[in-house]
């Protein structure tokens, strides 16, 4: 089995440096997927509220549970705040529902999923709530302040429910305004993070103040070719750039493991996602050969300051990143 390094955290837990995304996991095939990677290795597991499969995520881990393959405290799972659930009151309860869908006590990381508030939509209503507070088109925000939710999640970690606390998709701006105010600095943020989108500049600042960085879609258009965003099929993939595929030829390995590599070799977290053995194997072993600092400077060299994951990109009027 491969060994997988970790990165102590800026509050002391340690987080496995490669792990398992379940953005995109289809609801049918997600605990069988889950399960799956468990027996081949992986130990985080990167969930969220948005991606509507936390029943079956935790179906998959109690699975591998009961049948003696890890024990709780071996995994580190991961879920995320929706942007319905800002306001203060709202965060302890849907935490808890959270929870309760996977069938855990508590999380080792919760996030703030994106840095913005919008209209609380009671779960029994619609969950998921998605973007949209009538379901279908309309953006309508809440009142909620990032801060008034922050101390929402020291509170959470205060409890136990939260074993850490990060954020995600925040810019350096919004880093600085935190920390004026955060009496618990987030232990990591998670960026979308490939060549075609690098943002040495916010690596730079978290790594100033000691939060890890996770870097999601490492693959870059890929995931969002398949999700049909027009602008991801406008540019070549990486999985075929020339300099991708020269680092992998160099190396024996295949440009997947390349484009990981370029990550974890800089010290950040990742987390693919595959439903084939083959590469699921692949993607955990991504830590044991090392790229060239020439290699590692002309893949950074690729990027284009490009973001896939956008609002603006999914036709959802949130001027997020402007």
């Amino acid at each position: 089995m491969v060994n997988v390094p970790s990165i102590e955290l800026n509050d002391g837990n340690k987080m496995p440096q490669v792990g398992f995304g379940l953005w995109k996991v289809e609801n049918k095939d997600c605990a069988d997927i889950v399960y799956n990677a468990i027996k081949t290795g992986y130990r985080l597991f990167d969930g969220a509220c948005d991606y509507g499969n936390e029943v079956e995520a935790g179906q998959g881990v109690a699975r591998a549970i009961k049948d003696g393959l890890v024990k709780r405290e071996d995994l580190f799972l991961v879920s995320k705040l929706w942007n319905s659930f800002h306001d203060p009151e709202q965060v302890e309860p849907i935490l808890k529902k959270q929870l309760a869908d996977w069938g855990l006590d508590y999380f080792d990381l919760y996030i703030i999923h994106f840095p913005v508030a919008l209209k609380y939509v009671a779960p029994e209503v619609r969950y998921p709530p998605g973007w949209f507070v009538d379901g279908d088109s309309k953006v309508e925000h809440s009142s909620a302040s990032l801060e008034s939710t922050w101390h929402a999640f020291e509170a959470v970690k205060a409890k136990g429910l939260a074993k850490s606390i990060g954020i995600s998709n925040y810019t350096g701006a919004l880093l600085l305004d935190l920390f004026t105010y955060a009496k618990v600095k987030p232990a990591t943020l998670q960026i979308e993070h490939h060549p075609y989108l690098v943002q040495p500049n916010l690596l730079k600042l978290a790594k100033k103040h000691n939060i890890a960085i996770t870097g999601y879609s490492s693959f870059g258009p890929q995931s969002f070719v398949d999700g049909d965003m027009a602008l991801a099929k406008d540019i070549p993939l990486l999985f075929d750039h020339p300099v991708i595929k020269k680092a992998a030829d160099a190396h024996g390995k295949t440009t997947a493991q390349v484009l990981l590599r370029w990550a974890t070799q800089r010290g950040l977290a990742v987390i693919p996602k595959s439903s084939s053995q083959g590469r699921l194997e692949q993607n955990l072993d991504v830590t044991d050969f090392d790229l060239s600092q020439s290699e590692i400077d002309e893949i950074s060299g690729l990027d284009k300051n490009l973001r896939f994951n956008a609002p603006l990109n999914w036709g959802i009027d949130i001027e997020l990143f402007s």
